[in-house]
C-alpha cells in the first residue's frame, strides 16, 4: 500500500468515525489513489485531481465537479502530512445545476383536483384525498410532480396508493 493510500484510509477512517457513511466517496477516492499511482504521482496535485475529475470524458460538467470536490476535501487532509499536496481551488470545474422553475397552482386547479377527489367512489378515499389535496395546497408543499399523479390517479380511478 502506498503512503497515498495510507493516508487516503485514515481520513476515510476518521471521516466515518464522525458519523460519515462515504460509500460512493470512498469508492471514489480509492479510485483516484490508485489513478495517482499508475500515474507515478505520490501526492495529490492540482493537475491530476483535474485529469482525474475529468474522467471518464463523456462525463457531465455536474459529475466532474462533484469528484473535484471530493479530492479538495481529502487534499485538505492530506495537506497536514504532506506539504506537497496541493488543494484545488474551488470553482476549477464550475458546473451548472439547472433547477425546474416552479410552478404555482392556480385557484382554479386546486378545486378542480379538490373536486375530481369527491367524485371517488370509495367515501373514505374521497375525504382523505380532498383533505390531503387541500392541506398540501394551503403549505405550498404541493409539486408539480404529485400534482400530475394525483390529477392522473382521480381522473382515470386508479388508486393513488
Amino acid at each position: 500500500m502506498s503512503q497515498l493510500s495510507s493516508h487516503l484510509e485514515d481520513y476515510l477512517a476518521m471521516r466515518r468515525a464522525l458519523g460519515f457513511k462515504l460509500g460512493k466517496e470512498s469508492r471514489l477516492l480509492r479510485d483516484l489513489a490508485a489513478f495517482a499511482e499508475a500515474a507515478g504521482a505520490s501526492t495529490v496535485t492540482t493537475d491530476l485531481a483535474v485529469a482525474w475529475a475529468i474522467l471518464p470524458r463523456n462525463a457531465s460538467p455536474v459529475w466532474a465537479a462533484q469528484r473535484l470536490s471530493m479530492v479538495r476535501g481529502f487534499a485538505r487532509y492530506l495537506q497536514a502530512f504532506d506539504p506537497a499536496a496541493q488543494i484545488p481551488p474551488a470553482g476549477l470545474l464550475p458546473a451548472r445545476t439547472r433547477r425546474v422553475t416552479p410552478y404555482i397552482y392556480s385557484d382554479a386547479e386546486i378545486a378542480a383536483l379538490m373536486t375530481a377527489a369527491r367524485q371517488l367512489r370509495n367515501p373514505l378515499k374521497a375525504a382523505t384525498f380532498e383533505t390531503l389535496i387541500g392541506l398540501l395546497s394551503v403549505t405550498g408543499l404541493f409539486s408539480r410532480g404529485q400534482f400530475r399523479h394525483a390529477w392522473l390517479c382521480l381522473s382515470s380511478g386508479w388508486s393513488a396508493s
